[in-house]
């Protein structure tokens, strides 16, 4: 693996597989000022790929389909990024043309996109299990940036207008920090300085994204007629990435949901209680805040047996030791996923991008998994003890 830094101090790491015929490339900029208005940032990242003074988004999607590019834009809480996978001797084209939509997208076809956006949101929002998970993040981010939600989105995106979006794209790419990934079977950073070496320099500026208010206990609900299952969703603010405790809540993860037929909830609410066909636990993180969260849809006469179940494992979970076996069990879990996750070219460019936008080292998957192989039953005690108290949000969706 090979770090450097661009003229225009852009943090760059390549990591050579050799042999593999398509080379990955992500390049990241970090998100320093919260939208005006939610949904300005997705219209946004949707208008990137539609035409730059150069083509046309019709070109533009061809010459991408001639040559087997796979070249998009992912829009993400605390940043924007340009990725693509191509052939090893397209690896020029792709970013030439990356670089070309870095600096001359014209932001075509507004209103068409915030029509099609709307709709789409729409759509979503008609399955009970978007709607509560939409509810929740309303709730346990109220009044803040990572709390637009679809809801959200549809209140406010008829105030955005093209002007809105172009400015908010130079402010970002002016003001962020970047970095880039590049893997695969090239070494090529004389190419990277000529054509991403030439955008706005990389700032590491503080950022103006608030830190969440602390959440204390709430309750949201809402009633959808044409439910035919209740769906719950039961979540705390967390140590998020970089804090002492992540390693310890991935874990926590692993045993209490994440981890199919061998998690506890899944074993105790589904196996044995018979409450659900989907029980399970996530862990979201943001670089200001993140979210332990426990998911079930029920019959809506389980709705408190089912408040109770989560309430009885978590209870277990911060006064029972967990065993060496089970935590064993666990650790493999969980590092054997980080390892899956991360095995093409395109899964390790992402992730080793995304670990030095958020301010770590583009290896930085390494110490997680270091510090997961250091984890005691007492340090997962500890944590679920500091965190799963009764300050949390539920939110329930019903018929």
């Amino acid at each position: 693996m090979r770090e450097f830094i661009l003229k225009n101090g852009i943090k760059t790491c390549i990591k050579q597989n050799l042999d593999t015929p398509r080379v990955a490339l992500t390049l990241n900029i970090s998100i320093n000022k919260e939208e005006k208005y939610a949904g300005e940032y997705s219209l946004m990242n949707r208008l990137l790929m539609k035409g730059t003074t150069k083509y046309s988004s019709e070109e533009l999607a061809n010459i991408l389909d001639e040559n087997a590019i796979e070249l998009c834009t992912e829009m993400k809480s605390d940043y924007l990024r340009f990725r693509f996978v191509c052939l090893n001797e397209d690896f020029e084209l792709a970013l030439k043309i990356m670089s070309d939509i870095l600096l001359n997208s014209t932001f075509e076809e507004f209103e068409k996109e915030r029509v099609k956006l709307k709709g789409e949101l729409f759509a979503e929002l008609d399955s009970a299990k978007v709607k509560v998970s939409d509810l929740f993040t309303k709730t346990v981010y109220k009044g803040h940036y990572y709390g637009h939600c679809y809801t959200k989105i549809l209140e406010e995106v008829d105030k955005v207008t093209k002007e809105d979006v172009i400015n908010s794209y130079k402010t970002i790419l002016d003001t962020g920090l970047k970095t880039i990934a590049l893997v695969g079977d090239v070494d090529e950073g004389g190419l990277l300085e000529k054509y991403l070496g030439i955008i706005p320099e990389s700032k590491d500026g503080d950022s103006e994204v608030k830190v969440p208010a602390k959440v204390k206990h709430d309750y949201a609900e809402l009633i959808k007629d044409d439910a035919n299952q209740a769906q719950i969703i039961q979540g705390w603010q967390v140590a998020t990435l970089g804090d002492k405790e992540y390693a310890e809540l991935m874990l926590l993860n692993i045993i209490l949901g994440a981890s199919g037929l061998s998690s506890r909830l899944f074993l105790e609410l589904r196996e044995k209680k018979g409450l659900a066909y989907t029980v399970r636990t996530s862990y979201e993180t943001h670089k200001k805040s993140a979210v332990f969260s426990i998911y079930i849809g029920t019959e809506p006469g389980n709705i408190q047996t089912s408040i109770d179940g989560f309430k009885e494992e978590i209870e277990k979970i911060k006064t029972i030791p967990v065993s060496e076996e089970e935590l064993h069990n666990a650790k493999n879990n969980l590092i054997g996923k980080q390892q899956f996750l991360s095995e093409t070219n395109s899964q390790q460019a992402n992730i080793m991008s995304y670990y030095s936008v958020m301010g770590k080292p583009f290896n930085y998957k390494e110490t997680v998994i270091d510090m997961v192989k250091k984890i005691t039953s007492a340090d997962l005690q500890a944590c679920a003890n500091k965190y799963f108290t009764d300050d949390s949000v539920l939110a329930v969706i019903k018929p």
